[in-house]
């Protein structure tokens, strides 16, 4: 939220204002003064502002004035428009500029034959590097790794290694931690930098390395490396090849980017939406949603079979059709904050198969204890609303059964999705509106029809 902040004190709404104007007014020299004052993260949020022809015309005039970095702050759907908008010379000096992680991740939705075209205009070394990236699945330690850190051998003296950072012309702008290294490139340890500093010049390194560093694989999933990070408290953490030799190092700012795409995946899924579609166009925004509106228009018909069950029983009492809403509603958010809770454990790694049970328990109890709360308060509300004690009883006998049937669903359709191996983010709402709805329904319009007919 902070770093919103600070995007919208460094673009307020005026220079946007002002971009389009000059855009608009074809004046190039001063567009590129506006964006030339802009970090990289302020000419992104510009290029996802405007509308695609302003952009495409923005582009043209910046070409290779548009920071290399822009291009990785940009949202998935803007990074295709701008790149459109760049020859292959454009883009592979935009990658020359960028660590080959976030230059893979530029080149990786490009065509074939546009991508091999770009990778040419590289330099052999880059090349390789931005190549062997690619070659790793998305969304793996292999794809967020950089290549560029400190590797040394482990005869190294700790004089040496301070002789190899001072020469060096390929090392790091950052760096927190020396890795070191066997003969064959096997990772034998790291040194962090305050702790060699410290130490005399003709310490052998590895006296001073710390062998019990973690590690990750290169095929690790980029969510295990996010909640690695998270429970160790790392700056930096290396990536071994399958026979353990040291292939790259990732960095904490790829790790929070991580975290921030996982978690809003989770909240687009859970809303029914597969990506962010906030720069789509209409039309491909309306087929993306269409699925699970389908989806959701099935379960609604499921909810109205079930009330066409009892249409007798509502016609002869009307106020049922006034108050069967009231459970199915309270159900429903009952159950989405549940299941909210439970999504979220799952994905953090908090709710696993030893606690699972306590988990179903305890919000059991939680439904169970709100819904006899709700059904007091309703109860008693129908009673001075209708003065039918019968009728209030019912709708807090209702109430209680789809709290309680709402914590349970809430707890075990995610953890059952999750053991047949579909993500629980996607599905869990559109199973427990279903739950909710039919479970109220059934209940408040079946008391009814016992008890009140």
């Amino acid at each position: 939220m902070s770093g919103d902040a600070e995007i919208l004190d460094e673009v307020p709404p005026e220079l946007i204002r002002r971009v389009e104007a000059a855009l608009a007014e074809d004046r190039p020299e001063e567009v590129r003064s506006l964006l030339g004052e802009l970090s990289a993260s302020g000419q992104a949020f510009v290029l996802e502002q405007l509308t695609e022809p302003e952009r495409d015309k923005l582009v043209g005039i910046l070409k290779r004035d548009l920071d290399p970095e822009a291009l990785t702050e940009l949202d998935e759907e803007v990074l295709e428009d701008v790149l459109e908008q760049l020859d292959s010379k454009d883009i592979a000096a935009a990658a020359h500029e960028l660590e080959a992680d976030d230059a893979a991740q530029i080149l990786e939705d490009l065509p074939e034959d546009e991508r091999r075209e770009v990778l040419a205009e590289l330099p052999p070394d880059e090349r390789a590097d931005i190549e062997s990236t690619l070659a790793y699945p998305e969304g793996t330690a292999g794809r967020l790794m950089q290549r560029s850190l400190v590797k040394v051998p482990d005869g190294w003296t700790v004089g040496q290694v301070i002789d190899h950072c001072r020469e060096a012309t390929d090392l790091p702008d950052d760096v927190y931690d020396i890795f070191v290294v066997d003969a064959t490139g096997r990772l034998q340890g790291s040194v962090p930098l305050g702790r060699m500093l410290r130490t005399k010049r003709p310490v052998p390194i590895r006296d001073i390395v710390d062998p019990d560093i973690p590690s990750v694989p290169a095929l690790a999933e980029q969510a295990e490396v996010a909640h690695l990070f998270r429970d160790m408290n790392l700056v930096s953490c290396p990536v071994v090849d399958a026979g353990g030799r040291l292939a790259g190092v990732i960095m904490v700012d790829d790790v929070v980017d991580v975290i921030d795409e996982e978690a809003e995946a989770d909240l687009l899924k859970m809303g029914g939406v597969g990506i962010d579609d906030m720069h789509a166009s209409p039309v491909r925004t309306a087929r993306l949603r269409a699925l699970w509106l389908t989806v959701n228009l099935a379960t609604a018909v499921l909810a109205s079979l079930v009330i066409g069950q009892f249409e007798h029983s509502i016609e002869k009492i009307v106020a049922l059709a006034v108050l069967m809403p009231i459970v199915a509603s309270m159900g429903g958010n009952a159950g989405t904050q549940t299941v909210t809770v439970a999504v979220r454990a799952l994905a953090m790694g908090e709710l696993t198969a030893a606690n699972a049970l306590r988990f179903v328990a305890k919000e059991a109890a939680v439904g169970g204890l709100n819904g006899l709360v709700f059904a007091l308060l309703m109860g008693a509300a129908v009673v001075a609303w209708y003065g039918d004690w019968r009728l209030g009883a019912v709708i807090g006998a209702a109430m209680i059964c789809n709290l309680l049937a709402a914590a349970l669903a809430g707890t075990l359709i995610p953890l059952g999705l999750q053991k047949f191996g579909i993500d629980p983010a996607v599905s869990s709402t559109v199973f427990l509106t279903t739950v909710t709805d039919v479970i109220g329904f059934l209940a408040f319009l079946g008391l009814a029809t016992a008890f009140l007919l």
